[in-house]
């Protein structure tokens, strides 16, 4: 079961969302303390420091160079994505890496499948990875979660490692719901983590099945040079 798509009247422009997104992220981040960079995120082994490190690695690393971390990585996505971000981590200081996003609110980049979508979930998912791992109420525009939420699809779950067999995804503050059977309900954007693999701190799902998707720890990052779908 899926919620009926926008409009064509009432689309978004989704390089804005991007846009709006990104900066919204910068100055988030750039209220953080030097203790919530340290801390651990949504992401398994990453701090937070190396979440946001990640999330610009598409600005600032040209094509050659990336494959190139990938040859130096033996050609596993996960460990080239995961040296960059501690090394980028730590070579850079917590206000360059939130002007990274800033400074590059337009830029262009996708990840090879999946376009503009995937380029906004890459960023929506990684804000959450941070800002629910430390417990802040930071509530995603429900233009993005919309975009994002309208394109779950089997491939991507499955990418993800989700599954859903026997469960249906309820919103709880929007109109949005997928899958069928014993009902999970949520806020829009903790589904939202969910479809994308991570596990949620307790108490943030309410269902029968809700144990299915909570725990301590999330998948690893959604790495910026595979498919995001």
């Amino acid at each position: 079961m899926r919620s009926a798509p926008e409009p064509k009247g009432r689309q978004v422009d989704i390089k804005a969302v991007i846009a709006a997104e990104r900066r919204l992220l910068a100055d988030l981040f750039d209220g953080l303390r030097g203790s919530e960079w340290n801390a651990p995120s949504l992401c398994e082994q990453w701090t937070v420091r190396e979440v946001v490190a990640h999330m610009s690695t598409g600005f600032r690393l040209s094509l050659p160079a990336t494959l190139g971390e990938l040859v130096k990585a033996r050609g596993n996505l996960h460990r080239m994505t995961g040296h960059v971000a501690r090394r980028d981590a730590a070579a850079h200081s917590a206000a360059e890496l939130s002007a990274f996003l800033r400074d590059n609110a337009h830029h262009p980049w996708t990840p090879p499948v999946g376009g503009l979508t995937a380029a906004l979930g890459h960023d929506v998912v990684h804000g959450l990875d941070v800002t629910v791992a430390l417990g802040l109420d930071r509530r995603v525009p429900e233009a993005s979660l919309r975009i994002l939420l309208d394109d779950v699809r089997p491939r991507g779950l499955r990418f993800f490692g989700v599954d859903l067999t026997g469960v249906r995804l309820c919103a709880e503050d929007m109109a949005w719901s997928y899958g069928a059977g014993d009902a999970v309900y949520g806020t829009a954007q903790d589904l939202l983590l969910l479809a994308f693999g991570r596990r949620l701190p307790p108490g943030r799902l309410r269902g029968e099945a809700a144990a299915r998707f909570t725990g301590h720890h999330g998948p690893r990052p959604l790495p910026g040079t595979s498919p995001g779908r």
